[in-house]
């Protein structure tokens, strides 16, 4: 499985300058991509307007990488760990976009990421963590990167289109490196500024509550919109509906591992089979929510638009 999480948490180095065109930790390019290798017969719509959503968020990489070096930047070894994780990322959306440009040529994807920027922004000039300590900013990067690397490794498994696959294996690697790094660090200031499990538990599990803000549904919106109104539970909903699909059971189980050793919870045995199984069965649950939603947003929209056409037709 591309990038999953089936055992203990392996250690890597400091990210370091970028001195090349390979980055440091990726051990790729866009020019190891097979693009000639593209089969448009294996694209589906979803897969599309999903991967064009993921390339706005991962190419909005600079303001995080602002963010946290504001936020550690009396800690050059951190620093320098996140320019590195930072322009990894930003791979990781030119990647994205250049796919989704292939399939779908009149996506623009210069003027779709001016649209995400001018309607969702962090505050890149906070200078404390909006998570109330450095430790817990860590603790958060380590959620971020287990949602997109369990995101990636579902795409990779699930699309039929191969050099999607092969950039979405690529990421997930990525993003499992970047958990590693993150993760190492999170260890280092619990040594600093130590907290408890409760503090641990709410900031984890409020990261994940965060995938439910302005930013992925308004990335989806940016990419996908094709100049309607923004909707908030409406693009949230058709951009996790898309995303959440493709989560297999073993793809939740190593998410959940990476969540547990976040929490420096053994992820073996009883406690971590228990915990996949409850989170798989929540996230089948959250997905039908979400279908029902999808559908009856898009029901009402059909009624709007077809009240709108008959008034205009009885002027």
């Amino acid at each position: 499985m591309p990038g999953m999480l089936t055992g203990p948490i392996h250690t890597s180095n400091d990210v370091g300058p970028v001195t090349s065109g390979r980055l440091p930790m990726a051990g790729w390019t866009l020019d190891d991509i097979p693009w000639q290798e593209i089969d448009r017969s294996a694209v589906t719509p979803d897969m599309v307007s999903l991967v064009k959503a993921a390339s706005m968020v991962e190419a909005n990489a600079a303001d995080y990488r602002d963010y946290l070096c504001n936020v550690f930047a009396d800690d050059p070894r951190v620093c320098r760990a996140i320019e590195g994780w930072a322009v990894e990322e930003e791979q990781h959306g030119a990647a994205l976009a250049r796919w989704a440009s292939l399939v779908d040529p009149a996506f623009d994807f210069d003027k779709s990421f001016r649209n995400f920027l001018d309607g969702y922004r962090i505050p890149v000039d906070a200078t404390a963590s909006v998570r109330g300590s450095r430790c817990g900013e860590l603790i958060a990067r380590c959620m971020v990167e287990t949602g997109t690397n369990s995101f990636y490794s579902a795409l990779a498994q699930a699309t039929r289109e191969p050099v999607l696959a092969s950039i979405c294996r690529h990421i997930a690697d990525d993003e499992l490196a970047h958990f590693n790094l993150f993760h190492r660090h999170m260890n280092r200031y619990l040594e600093i500024e130590p907290l408890g499990m409760f503090a641990r538990l709410r900031i984890a599990f409020g990261r994940i509550a965060e995938t439910d803000d302005d930013e992925l549904s308004y990335a989806y919106y940016a990419a996908n919109g094709a100049g309607e109104p923004y909707h908030r539970r409406l693009h949230g909903s058709l951009y996790h509906r898309a995303a959440l699909a493709p989560y297999t059971p073993a793809i939740v189980g190593g998410a959940v591992r990476m969540l547990l050793s976040t929490l420096n919870i053994r992820a073996d045995g009883v406690l971590g089979n228990c915990a996949a199984f409850v989170s798989y069965v929540l996230m089948v649950i959250h997905r039908q929510r979400l279908a029902v939603t999808v559908s009856i947003y898009g029901w009402s929209r059909s009624a709007s638009r077809k009240g709108v056409n008959s008034e205009t037709a009885a002027s």
